[in-house]
């Protein structure tokens, strides 16, 4: 991870804001979803064991954020899996990726919330003035 690298979460009422930085809209993407999974779990507990291939389309990059976030949750759901490491790769606004986790083990991982879903809610995926990107939404959770 680099010093412009990060995920964040922020406050929204009773949902949960991820934001993810990077110096690649790939990377912000990653990012992100690094957030999601700091919404529900230490990240530190989540050994990336198993690996999953994702792919989506959306009209433009903001739609694809959320797209990607729900394919994410969905995997989540579907497997009972956590997930801790992401590579994604984009072409326009289509998105293949690759995520790492295992399953859920609630005494170990001691999930805190479970994530619904991605939101339109504070969406917004924009280089920022000091050439990083910035991709962030609200989940509801």
């Amino acid at each position: 991870m680099t010093a412009s690298t990060r995920w964040e979460l922020f406050p929204h009422e009773a949902d949960v804001g991820v934001r993810g930085v990077g110096a690649t809209l790939a990377q912000a993407f990653e990012q992100a979803a690094m957030a999601m999974t700091a919404a529900i779990t230490d990240l530190a507990t989540v050994v990336p064991k198993e690996k999953i291939l994702l792919s989506c389309d959306a009209p433009d990059a903001e739609l694809l954020l959320v797209d990607w976030l729900n394919a994410l949750v969905y995997e989540m759901a579907t497997r009972s899996m956590l997930f801790s490491r992401f590579e994604v790769q984009l072409q326009g606004n289509h998105l293949t990726a690759q995520a790492w986790g295992e399953v859920v083990e609630v005494a170990r991982h001691h999930p805190a919330t479970e994530v619904k879903g991605a939101t339109y809610t504070a969406l917004k995926v924009a280089r920022q003035p000091d050439g990083s990107w910035l991709a962030q939404c609200v989940v509801d959770v």
